[in-house]
């Protein structure tokens, strides 16, 4: 029985030591430029969700301003998604002609297009 036992703990302890490395392999891997990215990335993601529950929770009453705030996360989540891919180093040979500051710069244009638009919907 006692070696049963250490087998299913050893098989419990794989998930958590999976996720402790890939979490020591992003945090000494990444460049702080894209883990601010991915920080913005993870609050677009939350703002986006909550704003689904609330309009599947409590109200969807004005139905345009949910679609105008849930398109604008899901819309500023492509750009910073697609900067950060222009952004990160190991894409280098992808992205050739493109330098960060134009990829920062595409995604500024993108962004006030972006929300042009939201803003316009609101009415």
């Amino acid at each position: 029985m006692a070696p049963q036992k250490t087998v299913a703990k050893q098989q419990s302890s794989v998930p958590a030591n999976a996720v402790d490395s890939l979490w020591k392999a992003y945090s000494d891997n990444t460049p702080k430029r894209l883990k601010f990215i991915d920080s913005f990335l993870v609050f677009l993601m939350l703002s986006g969700i909550v704003q689904f529950l609330y309009c599947v929770l409590v109200t969807n009453f004005p139905f345009n301003a949910f679609l105008a705030g849930f398109s604008s996360c899901v819309g500023q989540f492509v750009l910073t998604a697609s900067l950060r891919s222009q952004v990160n180093p190991e894409n280098k040979e992808t992205f050739k002609e493109v330098s960060p500051e134009r990829a920062f710069a595409d995604f500024v244009v993108g962004s006030i297009v972006l929300h042009f638009f939201v803003f316009n919907f609101l009415g």
